[in-house]
This record gives C-alpha cells, structure tokens and sequence, in this order.
C-alpha cells in the first residue's frame, strides 16, 4: 500500500511540474517526467520517456488550446515547424533504443537544472532580432530547419524539445513570447503523439498505471497553468517556470549523487 501511495506522490509531482512548465513556457512534460521517474521509481529512462511524451499530448493539446482562445497561436507558420519536427522525432526515438539507460536518464535530470537557470537568469522576453523583416521563404526554411533539430532533440532524449522549439520561435523567427509559447504547445501535441508511438512501439510497453496517473495529473496543471499565463506578463512567466525546473533539478541531482 505504501509503495502505491509513493507512486501517486511522485506521478502527481512530476505531472504538476510538467503541467507548470508546459502551460508556462511550453515544455516538454518529459523535461520534468523523465527524470522523476528514472530517480524516484528506478524506471527505465526509455519506459520514462515514453510516459513523458504520451503525457504530453493531451497537455499540449490542452494548453494550444487555451493559447488559442486568446489569439496566440500561429497555426499556419507552425504546421511548416511541424512538418519537420515530425519528420526527425521518429529518427530520434529509434536512435535512443540504442543508448544505455543511465546515459539518457542523467541527461534528462541535467536538462532540468540547466533549463530552470536559462529562464531565471536568463528569460527570454520580447524578441529584438530583425527575423521579422525576412522573406516568407527564409521563414519557412528557418522554420523546417529548425522544426527538424528540434524533433531530433525531443525524440532522442526525451527533455529539451519544447525549449528548442521556443528559442526557434523567438529567436530565429521573431515571436514574442505568449505566441511562441502557444505555437510551440500546438507543435509538441503532435511532435510528443509521434515520439510516443514510436517509443512504445520500438520498446517495452510502460506500467499502465504510472502512464495514466502522469497523463492524469498533467493534464489537470498544463491547463491550470496556461489560462494564468495568458493572463500573465513575460517575466513573470520566465521566473516561475524558472524557479520550479531550477529546484527540482537541484534535488534530482542530490538523490542521484548520493
């Protein structure tokens, strides 16, 4: 009874923070669940990644949504990204059922850390760059590039795809942040259905009940969090997703050294 109860407790854990992070600063849920589950529940990290990714759809899927009531999502210029995130994701699942277990489970628990300092140092607020002046055909270019490394990142590793995705967005492309967020969810729902496929189809099938409880719990916080944000201001967005990854990276790498 007891290892159940410590079950639900790390899946609500890792479902709130993937929840957070998804609806803040549109994350990849595998950015938070990956980890959680290598250190608390001893998964293996290829098992992990799959729960995280399947997690993810429904809260993308949920958090485009909200993003999308409030006019921050770029549909048109995100199916061109799409095209190529989907085009490399499933290279990158096939690619990782290559790599030890340790390997990819350390990496996702250093993403976390390295993540949480990104948006608390360095947030990443309205874009200054003169993308926006660029022709639609080096848009879509930079756009299907860009959509292909991250697709390859998301697969492989599980972690990282969303952060990816957004720093393409702002970055190369010119978004500010709230659509760039918005326009990331709405990729990664079809980017994670893809990885997720593919990884259940490629290797062992997960524990069922740590799959639904993941995709219960963040589900439930990836919407919560996504109607604040579009309610909220850049920074603030920045800080606390910030301040979630930065402390739960920080105690995945103490449990894990000792």
């Amino acid at each position: 009874m007891s290892e159940v109860c410590f079950e639900i407790l790390i899946c609500f854990l890792a479902g709130a923070g993937a929840g957070l992070g998804t609806g803040f600063a549109g994350l990849s849920a595998a950015t938070v669940i990956t980890p959680m589950l290598v250190a608390f529940l001893h998964l293996p990290a290829y098992q992990a990644i799959g729960i995280a990714l399947a997690s993810d759809v429904l809260a993308s899927a949920a958090s485009a949504r909200t993003y999308a009531k409030n006019g921050c999502v770029d549909i048109k210029n995100g199916m061109v990204m799409m095209a190529g995130v989907l085009s490399m994701t499933v290279v990158g699942s096939w690619l990782s059922s290559y790599v030890e277990s340790g390997t990819l489970g350390g990496f996702s628990i250093f993403m976390t850390w390295i993540l949480g300092i990104r948006f608390l140092f360095f947030p990443i607020l309205e874009p200054k760059n003169t993308m926006l002046r660029r022709s639609s055909m080096q848009k879509v270019c930079a756009g299907a590039a860009g959509g292909a490394l991250v697709g390859l990142i998301c697969g492989f590793f599980g972690a990282g795809g969303g952060m990816m995705m957004l720093m393409v967005l702002t970055m190369l492309l010119g978004y500010e942040l709230k659509t760039a967020v918005g326009t990331s969810v709405f990729v990664m729902t079809f980017s994670a259905l893809t990885g997720a496929i593919s990884h259940f189809a490629l290797g062992d099938t997960p524990p069922i009940r740590l799959l639904i409880l993941c995709m219960i719990f963040t589900l439930i916080w990836a919407q919560a969090s996504a109607k604040i944000a579009a309610r909220s201001s850049p920074l603030a967005l920045n800080r606390w997703t910030g301040m979630i990854l930065t402390s739960l990276g920080t105690l995945l790498l103490v449990v894990n050294v000792l």
